[in-house]
């Protein structure tokens, strides 16, 4: 009776790790874009899926990334600051500081801000992260200007769209 009790068991067990293994099927990323009218600057928050990052970063570099660590988070700005642009009007990319990520095993979340500036100065926007590792990933930014919230969805054929 017991022999049979930890069979069952062990058999679901393993249904139950297979299914996990198979649960991410989609690889997608969501970037808020919004104004803060007390600091007078415009916040991006990028969160992305952990494991996504942690493989791209495995790929690109050959190692295991402690995104807890200084050296690595730079490792990641570096990335990230290539892969994400916010253009103005002249077409000159908007200066975009790094305010920090948290990290966590679900999600990856980065934290930037274009100082003393407003959403409407966005007039292109390029959002290629993980699109070079991951042929089916998915970004979506959401601009929020003046509480009115308008989202631009970008895949490999298009890494850079018009804000406005």
């Amino acid at each position: 009776m017991k022999l049979r009790l930890f069979k069952a068991a062990c058999a679901a067990l393993l249904v139950a790790m297979s299914a996990g293994v198979h649960a991410h099927r989609f690889h997608t990323s969501i970037t808020d874009v919004s104004y803060n009218a007390r600091t007078k600057s415009t916040e991006v928050v990028h969160t992305y899926m952990a494991h996504d990052i942690e493989a791209l970063l495995m790929n690109l570099y050959q190692r295991q990334f402690d995104l807890s660590d200084p050296e690595d988070q730079e490792v990641l700005r570096k990335y990230i600051e290539q892969q994400f642009v916010i253009k103005g009007a002249d077409n000159k990319p908007l200066k975009l500081r790094w305010v920090g990520m948290t990290a966590d095993a679900q999600s990856v979340v980065v934290f930037q801000e274009a100082e003393q500036t407003q959403v409407s100065q966005a007039a292109v926007i390029r959002q290629g992260v993980l699109i070079d590792f991951l042929p089916d990933q998915v970004n979506t930014v959401n601009l929020n200007e003046a509480g009115t919230v308008r989202s631009l969805t970008f895949m490999r054929q298009a890494l850079e769209q018009a804000a406005r």
